[in-house]
C-alpha cells in the first residue's frame, strides 16, 4: 500500500538579505494513511516548516512531497489552494481565521469552497460539541484565543478531510479544553490521518507514532 505522505530529499532554506539559513534538510520520511503521528523537537529544528511544506503553504528548494497519488510540488497556486480545500484540514499555531466572519461561518468555510454551504448544521453542532454554542455568531477579535483556536479546531475538520494537520492545537487551551480538543481530533483518526507538531510529551506518547527532527534532519 501506498503510503498517504511522502517526503523525498526534502531540503527548504530561508533567505535573509545575502544570507541563506537552512532549516530543513534532505528529509524522507512516509506517513501511512490512519496513521497518527507527533513531530517532535527542539524549538527551531524545522518542525513547523515541515508542517507548512507537507500542506503546501511553503515551497521546497528540492526534493517532492507526495500527498496520495499527488505530488504537491508540481501544482500550481491554483490546482493546490483546490487540493487543500478538499483533502486536507490545518490547524495553524496562529488560527488565521478571517476577521470579518463570525465563528460559524469560519467553520463552514470549507465546504462553502467545496460547493456544500448548505450544510449549515454540521458546523453548529461541531462548535457545540467545543462548547462554543454561545460563541456562533461572534466574531474572532470577541473570542478569547482559546476559543479562537477550538474554531479553527472545527474548521479544519469539517469537511472530513483524509489528512488532518496541526501547530500545537492545544498550545493555547486550558487542560480541560485541551482534553476536549484532542478528544474529537482522535474520533477522526479512524477516518482520518493525523500529523500534529508538539512540544508536549506526553501527549506525543498518545500517538501512534513520533518523528523526531533535530537541526532540520529527521533523527
Amino acid at each position: 500500500m501506498t503510503p498517504l505522505v511522502r517526503f523525498r530529499s526534502v531540503t527548504k532554506s530561508y533567505v535573509t538579505g545575502t544570507t541563506s539559513t537552512p532549516v530543513v534538510q534532505e528529509i524522507s520520511f512516509d506517513i501511512e494513511a490512519g496513521q497518527s503521528t507527533a513531530i517532535v523537537g527542539p524549538s527551531g529544528s524545522g518542525k513547523s516548516t515541515i508542517l507548512s511544506l507537507m500542506v503546501g503553504l511553503d515551497s521546497v528548494d528540492q526534493g517532492d512531497i507526495w500527498i496520495g497519488d499527488v505530488n504537491i510540488t508540481q501544482l500550481s497556486e491554483s490546482k493546490l489552494a483546490r487540493f487543500r480545500a478538499k483533502h486536507v484540514g490545518v490547524v495553524f499555531q496562529s488560527y488565521r481565521l478571517i476577521p470579518s466572519l463570525t465563528a460559524v461561518e469560519n467553520v463552514r468555510l470549507p465546504l462553502s469552497i467545496q460547493g456544500r454551504g448548505h450544510d449549515k448544521a454540521r458546523a453548529d453542532s461541531l462548535l457545540r460539541e467545543l462548547n462554543l454554542d454561545h460563541r456562533l455568531h461572534h466574531y474572532p477579535s470577541q473570542l478569547s484565543g482559546g476559543e479562537q483556536q477550538r474554531v479553527a479546531i472545527a474548521r479544519a475538520i469539517i469537511h472530513h478531510p483524509k489528512l488532518i494537520m496541526a501547530d500545537e492545537p492545544t498550545g493555547n487551551l486550558d487542560t480541560k479544553s485541551g482534553a476536549l480538543v484532542m478528544a474529537l481530533l482522535k474520533q477522526y483518526a479512524a477516518t482520518s490521518t493525523i500529523v500534529m507538531v508538539t512540544h508536549d510529551p506526553q501527549l506525543a506518547a498518545s500517538f501512534d507514532r513520533q518523528i523526531t527532527v533535530a537541526d532540520g534532519c529527521v533523527a
